[in-house]
């Protein structure tokens, strides 16, 4: 391919850009919240506001990627508008305002596309990557076994647990029980969806995609202002996700966004996320995990430079 590649990945929580060179350099990177998925879970409809919140980002990203030169654009839409009855209707609205092609990935593509943008530049430490992809709307589970990958989507995800139980001010004994009863049922499908995740568990290394890991190392190590070097590859211990659940969990969201390294948009929904994060640790039994910024637009980047695109799940 003689072109760049742009991918625009357009999550329950946000939308994302990925800009590469035809050599796969990174030529922007750029993350905007959207909350596409606002009310999916009760109504399965994606609000008018919801898509022209997004519609508005893609047209602008489009500007983006062709102010580098020609560029092939892709869009890739997961849990929120695989929930949603009106999916044509943002098909349509993404196709136009991105000038690309537009699929609604399954779940197991999701966590494939994951694993394989994560863990293309990982340095290798000697236990078999386990990836986790908090959403939110869904988290994908994904590793390799048996020369493949595999990969599972769960109906966790920290807007969707948020809205269903938790609530957005400070979380109550009672809802965060019934979150983690919640977390609990399906990772226990996942669990046995995934048969070789049952082999590794206290010897895996669990590397943790999105917001709500990204958000946790901003929190932990401080930082101010996102900079992909200060949260990228960096070592988060279960004792700080505790830490940090507990310390949140207590205080309402405008409390929260004074906190430095709390990411505008993730306020509201980052002890869904850490409870999460927290159960997928219990489950494999890891008290640590690394970061990762490479995620699914690296490896749908990485597949598009390929020749290959990503389809519909009902292709």
């Amino acid at each position: 391919m003689n072109r760049n590649v742009a991918v625009m990945d357009c999550g329950s929580n946000s939308t994302r850009l990925l800009v590469t060179s035809p050599e796969g350099e990174q030529l922007r990177r750029e993350m905007t919240i959207t909350r596409l998925s606002e009310g999916v879970d009760a109504s399965r409809i994606l609000s008018e506001s919801a898509l022209e919140r997004t519609r508005r980002v893609l047209s602008d990203y489009r500007e983006m990627a062709l102010s580098y030169g020609e560029s092939e654009i892709v869009v890739v839409a997961t849990s929120a508008v695989r929930d949603a009855c009106n999916r044509d209707e943002f098909v349509s609205r993404a196709r136009a305002a991105s000038g690309g092609s537009v699929a609604v990935i399954s779940g197991a593509d999701e966590a494939r596309y994951s694993f394989l943008g994560a863990t293309a530049t990982l340095l290798d430490d000697g236990r078999p990557p386990v990836v986790l992809d908090i959403g939110g709307g869904s988290t994908e589970l994904a590793l390799e076994s048996e020369g493949r990958v595999w990969g599972y989507s769960t109906d966790l995800g920290c807007v969707r647990l948020s809205e269903r139980v938790l609530g957005h001010g400070p979380v109550t004994p009672e809802a965060e029980e019934m979150a983690r009863d919640l977390i609990s049922e399906e990772l226990a499908r996942a669990s046995e969806a995934l048969t070789p995740l049952n082999t590794l568990r206290g010897r895996g290394r669990l590397v943790g995609l999105a917001g709500t890991v990204a958000t946790l190392a901003q929190l932990v190590y401080r930082v101010s202002h996102y900079e992909r070097a200060a949260v990228h590859h960096r070592t988060l211990t279960r004792d700080h996700v505790v830490e940090w659940r507990e310390c949140l969990a207590a205080l309402t969201p405008d409390e929260r966004s004074q906190l430095v390294g709390m990411v505008p948009g993730r306020e509201d929904v980052i002890v869904a996320g850490l409870l999460v994060l927290e159960g997928v640790m219990e489950l494999l039994g890891v008290d640590d995990l690394i970061s990762s910024e490479d995620d699914i637009l690296d490896g749908v980047a990485s597949d598009v430079r390929c020749g290959r695109r990503p389809v519909t799940m009902d292709e």
